[in-house]
């Protein structure tokens, strides 16, 4: 009974290991804690799909390119110009992140889409597969740097299905 519990115990100790060792090694890679997200609605169709996995990279290593800088320098990201960027509206930390594109900046009091001010200087986000721009129908302002989590870099389709399951009990 001795050596049966000594060979779980070291089981797990491995087990542990290999699983702060990916962890390490992802955050090393990544500069974030959060690796992936997955996608959650229909809203960034056709260049990601509900269940995908969107692998990440912090803000903090990267500068992000909006829809209009991009188009102005070829740069595309997910089949289209601009960097998709990962953030939580308003900065409230309560729901789901939103995955969807950096369409362009706007200075505190310039016109947000919809003709209101900005409130505040920040990037102004669509989902590549919605009519509309987030601020005018999501209600939220633009997005300050401090409210995005992510970078989306890659997609692995289907991958995010069982967060999506254990989430939603899809």
């Amino acid at each position: 009974m001795k050596k049966v519990v000594l060979e779980v115990g070291i089981s797990l100790a491995e087990a542990l290991l290999i699983v702060a060792l990916l962890v390490s090694v992802a955050y090393a890679a990544t500069g974030t804690w959060h690796v992936g997200f997955a996608v959650e609605s229909g809203s960034m169709e056709p260049h990601m799909q509900v269940g995908d996995l969107i692998l990440v990279q912090a803000p903090q290593r990267t500068t992000i390119t909006t829809y209009e800088e991009g188009k102005s320098i070829e740069y595309t990201s997910f089949h289209d110009y601009g960097d998709v960027i990962i953030y939580r509206p308003n900065g409230r930390s309560s729901g789901s992140p939103i995955v969807h594109r950096a369409m362009d900046w706007v200075e505190k009091g310039e016109k947000m889409p919809g003709g209101r001010p900005a409130p505040h200087a920040g990037y102004i986000t669509k989902g590549d597969n919605n009519s509309g721009y987030d601020q005018p129908m999501l209600g939220v302002g633009p997005v300050k740097p401090e409210w995005i989590i992510a970078v989306a870099r890659a997609r692995v389709p289907y991958l995010g299905y069982p967060k999506l399951i254990l989430k939603k009990g899809f």
